[in-house]
């Protein structure tokens, strides 16, 4: 159960992510949260440098689809900035939504990593697959009422994790 929380990689900020290191993985897509990870929660626009660096990546040949358990329209808009596929509503850390990314993707498990802010939901839902998961600092202190609750419990995790090695 521990090491289905344990991230395959920990990052202060989505710009350590190094494009050919992935490659070098055989990584060929990347499966985004939304909120606090590309964009902050509840804002209605995105930065310059993060519209600039996912679009990088898009020129670098990788396969980007955003999953999210937030209400359709909003993901929609996002997704349509860079034309990629999305799946709202996703129930994370349940499979299904990260199955959907995989066939909207035409990928395999092997092949695309996930990258969340959250332990419960986006590093527990890939990890479940088998997804290569990297775990990134939230952009916001602001979040949904629920996450906050569940920040908490993340930190006990964590700290349990560090106790029992499994994580630095």
């Amino acid at each position: 159960m521990y090491n289905l929380l344990c991230p395959s990689l920990i990052i202060k900020s989505l710009y350590e992510i190094e494009p050919q290191v992935l490659h070098q993985q055989g990584i060929k897509g990347i499966i985004f949260d939304l909120d606090n990870t590309i964009i902050p929660w509840d804002s209605p626009t995105m930065s310059p440098e993060m519209i600039q660096w996912l679009q990088e990546l898009l020129t670098r040949g990788f396969k980007i689809c955003l999953v999210s358990n937030n209400m359709g329209k909003r993901v929609k808009t996002i997704a349509g900035i860079f034309g990629i596929p999305f799946v709202s509503r996703a129930y994370k850390p349940a499979k299904s939504g990260f199955r959907q990314a995989l066939t909207r993707m035409e990928l395999r498990e092997e092949e695309v990593a996930v990258v969340g802010d959250q332990l419960f939901t986006d590093v527990l839902g890939g990890n479940r697959l088998g997804l290569f998961t990297i775990w990134v600092k939230p952009l916001s202190a602001k979040e949904f009422i629920g996450t906050r609750i569940t920040r908490r419990l993340e930190k006990v995790a964590v700290d349990m994790l560090r106790a029992k090695g499994l994580m630095k």
